[in-house]
């Protein structure tokens, strides 16, 4: 099974994301990656977030982005399990 990946903009930092990205690099089973820029300027301006397998998650500070992120991920996995359940896989 592939990792998770989260995805952290580089532009974002000052609002927290920075500790939020090292307390997950922790977690083996994630892929942490920090960019440059995310091409997500808009929400990189209004608030704290991430990628995570591609889709923002964003939060009204860094403490909640960290639950949010663990969140989208295991929604995430709960969709993949109920489609391979309906595909018979």
């Amino acid at each position: 099974m592939l990792k998770p990946m989260i995805d952290f903009c580089a532009s974002n930092m000052h609002r927290g994301t920075f500790a939020v990205m090292e307390e997950l690099e922790l977690d083996d089973t994630l892929e942490v990656t920090e960019y440059g820029c995310l091409g997500n300027c808009g929400e990189c301006y209004l608030s704290p977030f991430a990628l995570v397998d591609g889709a923002i998650v964003a939060a009204d500070s860094a403490e909640e982005l960290t639950e949010a992120i663990r969140n989208a991920i295991k929604q995430q996995e709960s969709d993949r399990e109920a489609l391979d359940k309906l595909l018979g896989d």
